[in-house]
């Protein structure tokens, strides 16, 4: 006999060893609001984007309070790591590096990663002309790893900000000849804002070795893992993840 979904996703919360705060049904959600679309804040202060519409779906159907606790992106595994939040569900790929320290949950979307400069800009030319190039990526992220493995031997000086927010404002100002982040943020966060006039992206996509994004678990949230995955695969199944993604894009981020 098939068990309904909710019955599974309730066994499976019921047998986790206190995942959410404090024993409650409280879920303390890791987020870093300076990436839109996936991230970011209403001018009224509250938090929006695909991730944070993703993530309040999961709770609601696992039964669980979401609380958004808004953290530097650096600072996420070292905050999951002491208990300080819950999980991470913040535009995280999932890598061979993270998940040696972490658990993650089944995909959530895949986008390639882009280099953005100005228009015109030598960095046209290729590979190249990174050498004496100043490249900004946000601390903690794949970007800033692959740029360091790829690009520094190459000559660029690779230049870390804590927040992408920061990266966006030395690229116009003219402290960055380049930055380098996922195509989607790139495109909906800047080029096609105000701000992002005058620049584009810059060679080919790039793919950074990871199997897409997901939300980040402790090691031992086997059970918490098992029923955002069912969470997860019911809102591709039911066509939920596909109405919560047309108010972002046209076209599918869950990828391959």
């Amino acid at each position: 006999m098939k068990l309904p979904l909710m019955m599974i996703v309730s066994a499976a919360l019921a047998l986790s060893s206190g995942a959410f705060a404090a024993g409650s049904d409280t879920l303390r959600l890791g987020i870093d609001p300076s990436y839109p679309p996936m991230d970011s804040k209403s001018p009224d202060g509250s938090l929006k984007g695909f991730d944070v519409d993703l993530g309040n779906e999961i709770c609601r159907r696992i039964k669980a309070r979401c609380q958004w606790v808004e953290l530097e992106f650096s600072g996420m595994i070292p905050a999951l790591q002491a208990r300080k939040i819950d999980a991470i569900l913040s535009s995280m790929a999932i890598t061979q590096k993270r998940e040696q320290q972490i658990l993650f949950t089944s995909k959530l979307f895949q986008f390639k990663s882009r280099l953005i400069a100005r228009q015109g800009s030598p960095l046209a030319a290729g590979l190249q002309a990174l050498s004496g190039k100043q490249i900004g990526v946000q601390s903690g992220t794949q970007f800033e790893g692959y740029a360091l493995k790829n690009w520094t031997p190459l000559g660029a000086h690779v230049v870390a900000y804590k927040s992408q927010d920061e990266v966006f404002a030395d690229l116009q100002n003219g402290r960055l000849d380049g930055a380098l982040l996922g195509s989607v943020e790139a495109d909906f966060g800047f080029l096609r804002t105000p701000s992002g006039k005058g620049f584009a992206f810059v060679g080919e996509p790039l793919s950074m070795g990871d199997r897409g994004t997901g939300i980040g678990l402790r090691k031992d949230e086997t059970a918490v893992q098992a029923s955002m995955n069912a969470a997860i695969a019911a809102m591709l199944k039911d066509g939920t993840y596909a109405q919560i993604a047309k108010k972002y894009f046209d076209f599918d981020p869950y990828g391959n």
